[in-house]
């Protein structure tokens, strides 16, 4: 029988996943290329035969996700496989009537297919769309465990922008890994805040060998998804995080509405900021479509530095760039910080923005009032800091969960901002925790 030819779309994270636990060794199927969407820089690259295996001696190339109809004709594709996360249930059928339309049969790979199994308690963290407040979770989790005297692991969803060959495993416990693997301002992100508790994180590109090496020095993995995806090791424990902001959207997107049905633990997140009836409508939703999850409400305590250094000036507000761009969000917690503290003015930064960042706001252009912190390579981070170099303000505050003053020279007095979780409502996460017996 022919190997059925197929085309990979993703945005390196699920695609590679995909490839490695359902694709690398299997004779049914040829893979002729991946394309890459959502994140800037990472088309135009090869998938190394080193990570592809043996029946990929030349590797795999990647194009972007545009040229996809010609890419069906050229090689042949009979199947194409739709791998990355936080699109519209609305988008993710054009593509595939595009895919359709161009002869080739749509696919999607489920848990069953490409959830790793592991020898120790797995906690995932997951979510209905980005900027749900996965981060905060999964930081309270792991600290939850740390201070029983448990080994914790965080398996972190994978960000692999670079060199894709010296990315297959990443190990960070000190921020000295974070310059050894040349992480991005998206990466950073999200390890530093457990550097910084002490906590091991895990990311890359081969999640079979991560899991393994992470199994040899931890009683407990807490696997931090990224976007909306599911997670790509079998939980013991699904804790899925909704966003009373943006009620209905649990049953809008892709996977967020996977997560939803799977979910242990939903928690509605925001539930304090968001109105009565945008939390009503989340929960209703959540006991029709998972009546036997446990729903907890939670809400993101602010945390701010030096906030009189805010009241009465002119600011300029710097947010996480996935919840704004992809994750659809027009503020963080900058913007809520600038407001609470009573700046004079929020400075918007669209018309400071030079070179690519020109682009993004083209592309987005809710985030008007909002500086998102792209710095998928060294250009995008120089543009960044030319653009606060160029915003006419007193004060900076950074909403991201990075420091980004050890990054960029901003020049001007910066105020940090960053979210705690915290449950309320009488029910408790550590009760959802405690039933795992770790």
């Amino acid at each position: 029988m022919r190997k059925r030819n197929v085309i990979i779309m993703g945005a390196a994270g699920r695609d590679f996943h995909n490839f490695n636990t359902f694709f690398r060794s299997n004779q049914r199927y040829n893979v002729v290329c991946f394309t890459a969407a959502q994140i800037p820089f990472i088309e135009k690259r090869v998938y190394p035969k080193s990570l592809a295996g043996k029946l990929y001696k030349r590797g795999i190339p990647i194009y972007p996700e545009e040229k996809l109809p010609q890419l069906i004709k050229k090689l042949g594709a009979d199947v194409v496989v739709f791998s990355y996360s936080d699109v519209s249930h609305v988008d993710v059928m054009h593509k595939a009537s595009m895919v359709l339309s161009s002869g080739a049969s749509f696919m999607m790979l489920g848990p069953n297919d490409t959830m790793l199994r592991s020898k120790k308690p797995v906690i995932a963290v997951c979510a209905v769309r980005t900027g749900a407040g996965k981060s905060p979770a999964t930081r309270k989790i792991s600290l939850y465990f740390k201070n029983k005297g448990k080994r914790v692991a965080v398996i972190r969803h994978p960000m692999p922008y670079g060199n894709l060959e010296e990315q297959a495993v990443q190990r960070f416990y000190s921020f000295s890994d974070l310059d050894k693997f040349k992480c991005t301002i998206e990466e950073r992100e999200e390890y530093e805040p457990h550097i910084q508790n002490g906590v091991i994180v895990y990311a890359g590109v081969d999640y079979e060998k991560i899991l393994a090496q992470a199994e040899k020095e931890a009683d407990v993995i807490i696997f931090d998804g990224g976007n909306n995806d599911f997670s790509f090791i079998k939980p013991d424990l699904l804790v899925v995080l909704a966003d009373a902001c943006r009620p209905g959207h649990e049953l809008l997107f892709h996977p967020g509405e996977t997560n939803f049905r799977m979910a242990d633990v939903i928690i509605i997140n925001k539930a304090d900021f968001a109105s009565k009836a945008s939390v009503e409508e989340v929960e209703k939703n959540a006991r029709l479509l998972n009546p036997n999850a446990m729903i907890l409400k939670a809400k993101l305590e602010l945390i701010v530095d030096k906030g009189s250094l805010i009241r009465g000036k002119r600011v300029l507000c710097i947010e996480d760039g996935p919840t704004l761009t992809h994750g659809g969000m027009a503020f963080g917690a900058a913007l809520i910080a600038a407001k609470k503290f009573k700046a004079k003015k929020i400075v918007p930064p669209e018309k400071f923005a030079v070179g690519t960042l020109k682009e993004i706001y083209r592309k987005y252009p809710h985030v008007s009032s909002v500086l998102p912190a792209m710095g998928y390579n060294g250009k995008q981070v120089k543009e960044l800091q030319k653009t606060i170099s160029s915003a006419p303000v007193d004060v900076v505050i950074d909403g991201t969960p990075v420091n980004l003053s050890k990054l960029i020279k901003i020049g001007k007095p910066i105020v940090n901002v960053d979210y705690e979780l915290k449950i309320f409502g009488g029910k408790t996460l550590s009760g959802a925790l405690r039933k795992l017996k770790i």
